[in-house]
């Protein structure tokens, strides 16, 4: 019985070097990206809801982008705070900025896609560039960096989303692990030819691309998944690019708390339920892999059984994807989390199944 446990742990061990330089090193050893200026008109959209202090603070550093030919669309979606009034303020300081007002709609109750989707129509450019109330770029050179990687047919850019860092914070390291690693699977599968989602953090596209596809409507009833389901559905090899130049970020404010970080990733693990069924087989495949390659060499470790060749395949597997979230992890600019690579990932995989055994009892809170 444990020559077969050892016969599947390699097996496990192949699969997951497979993973990380069969798919992830699409990414991971890819060259420095360049970024050739396009001036192509953009509008950028904000969807905001009881934002009142995000929106005061970030809108303004949008407005001040070094780009010749964008405007700002402000979706205020029934605020109940001052969100609204600041974003007429801003309207009329800023005449680049428009102001779209979403009333409560009993068919669309609180669904944000309901109010993104008027926003996209309210836009006056082609091509849309979307992020979160809660988030702000990188750089003067943001819309610069994600508009350069369009061409006439790469018409979907998938951006990176980046978490700012709290000190002597280890749930902060989590988090912003998380989102790394969850960026280089989304990068190297598009780098592959199978894109399968993005971040509405960061996440561009044209106009054109999302009204062939008639926008949110096979996923509205749906109240997560404006920016995942959205690539899930329209994305493909031919039409989907990335970008990850430094001046494509943006950044986000983090969960301060495991209870508000976990309800959040409930959200998105129930919203993977709907991706394509080869979207999720790759998924769940890895995710699987991963959990494997944890708990069976606990069994051969506990009986002694080929402990050398049992904790090399360990170290080998583990030296390879080390120098993968390495390579990654320097291009995104997030060196300093790669060094708790071994940690963090346990207790992500722990994580997982916490919140796969908690959805399947509850349904996750969404967009209010």
């Amino acid at each position: 019985m444990l020559i077969l446990i050892l016969y599947f742990f390699i097996f496990i061990v192949a699969v997951q070097i497979s993973y990380y330089l069969g798919v992830f090193g699409k990414f991971a050893f890819t060259k420095a990206q360049k970024v050739t200026p396009k001036r192509i008109p953009i509008s950028v959209i904000v969807c905001a809801k009881n934002e009142e202090k995000n929106v005061t603070n970030f809108i303004p550093l949008l407005a001040e982008q070094n780009y010749p030919d964008f405007e700002i669309v402000l979706i205020d979606d029934a605020s109940s705070d001052n969100t609204l009034a600041i974003f007429e303020e801003f309207e009329k300081q800023y005449s680049n900025v428009r102001l779209v007002k979403v009333k409560n709609n009993e068919a669309f109750w609180g669904n944000k896609k309901y109010a993104l989707t008027l926003g996209i129509k309210a836009a006056k450019k082609e091509y849309l560039l979307f992020t979160d109330a809660d988030c702000y770029p990188t750089s003067k050179d943001w819309i610069l960096g994600m508009s350069s990687q369009f061409t006439m047919q790469k018409t979907i850019v998938l951006g990176y989303g980046k978490y700012e860092k709290i000190p002597n914070s280890f749930l902060n390291k989590i988090i912003r692990f998380e989102t790394l690693l969850t960026a280089i699977q989304y990068f190297s599968w598009a780098k592959i030819g199978q894109p399968y989602m993005g971040v509405g953090r960061n996440l561009a596209y044209k106009k054109e691309t999302f009204f062939n596809v008639n926008g949110f409507i096979e996923h509205m009833q749906i109240r997560s998944g404006d920016d995942d389901l959205f690539v899930n559905q329209a994305a493909n090899a031919k039409n989907t690019t990335i970008a990850y130049t430094p001046e494509s970020f943006t950044l986000s404010k983090p969960k301060t708390t495991f209870k508000e970080w976990f309800t959040q990733k409930r959200r998105h693990v129930a919203t993977a339920n709907y991706y394509k069924p080869l979207d999720k087989l790759q998924l769940g495949a890895f995710y699987c892999s991963q959990l494997l390659f944890i708990l069976v060499p606990i069994i051969l470790l506990s009986f002694q059984f080929q402990w050398i060749l049992v904790l090399s395949l360990i170290a080998v597997r583990y030296l390879v994807a080390w120098i993968v979230v390495g390579f990654s992890a320097g291009k995104l600019k997030e060196n300093d989390i790669k060094v708790w690579f071994p940690i963090v990932e346990i207790v992500l995989i722990l994580t997982q199944i916490n919140i796969f055994i908690t959805n399947i009892f509850s349904k996750p809170v969404h967009w209010k």
